[in-house]
């Protein structure tokens, strides 16, 4: 199937998921507007044009997808990728900061980045959004109370936008990613050998106890699965939530 160029925004484009992302989109011909936070947003592919932007500030969100829309000429392809773990804690020891932090990134800088883009996506006529949720989208996950609430939030978002926007012939889905292997999952790893007293290898093999397939999953695996999910071959899929984490039972 031959693939007509899109028009693309992906958000914390900078690195992990997202510059893998990029790195996809750029290799099927297409052209990549990205932000990310500070310093992150000179380091980026040399296909995509970057820009710094908070989206959890409304008007910093859609001063960047006005910018990114009015220079690439409409908007195809939108991935919500930007999302923070946020405090690792039971609920009593959660401040209100934390709390609000998390979801005014995961949840509400989602909301104002989508806002923004929709008009020129139902314009499209192909257009399709993907939105980064997580395994704990899907589970519980003890100790991440604010991240797994904005993560489950996230699929009811994705699902809901899917009915809103069908009628513009425009897909919307979730991508659910388990634990990622990377620098990221070393330090977690590394973290768990100070306090547990056990070796790199015996919390690696209890980190991935609980999957059918005893690997993590790579980035470049899920931006794989986002390029796909807005091809012209997933023209026909949305409103699903994909999970990509070796079969996990959960946290």
């Amino acid at each position: 199937m031959q693939h007509l160029p899109r028009r693309v925004i992906v958000t914390g484009a900078a690195g992990g998921i997202g510059a893998r992302v990029v790195e996809a989109f750029v290799r099927r011909g297409d052209t990549v507007w990205g932000c990310d936070l500070g310093d992150a947003a000179a380091n980026h592919d040399p296909g995509v044009t970057m820009r710094e932007c908070d989206i959890s500030d409304r008007s910093a969100a859609r001063a960047f997808v006005a910018e990114a829309v009015s220079a690439m000429g409409g908007l195809d392809v939108l991935v919500d990728n930007v999302g923070i773990g946020g405090p690792t804690a039971p609920i009593e020891d959660i401040s209100a900061a934390d709390w609000r932090h998390v979801l005014a990134v995961n949840l509400d800088g989602t909301f104002w980045i989508t806002q923004a883009a929709v008009p020129a996506i139902t314009e499209s006529g192909r257009g399709a959004i993907v939105v980064m949720s997580s395994l704990a989208g899907r589970v519980g996950y003890p100790q991440r109370l604010a991240y797994a609430t904005s993560k489950w939030g996230l699929v009811g978002f994705a699902k809901t936008l899917a009915l809103e926007l069908g009628s513009a012939d425009v897909t919307v889905n979730a991508v659910l990613p388990g634990a990622v292997a990377g620098g990221r999952m070393e330090e977690v790893l590394a973290g768990r050998v100070r306090t547990s007293g056990r070796t790199l290898a015996q919390e690696r093999e209890a980190a991935l106890a609980n999957q059918s397939l005893k690997r993590f999953v790579t980035a470049e695996e899920v931006a794989e699965l986002i390029a796909f999910l807005t091809s012209d071959a997933a023209r026909s899929i949305s409103g699903q939530a994909f999970p990509i984490d070796g079969d996990s039972k959960g946290a």
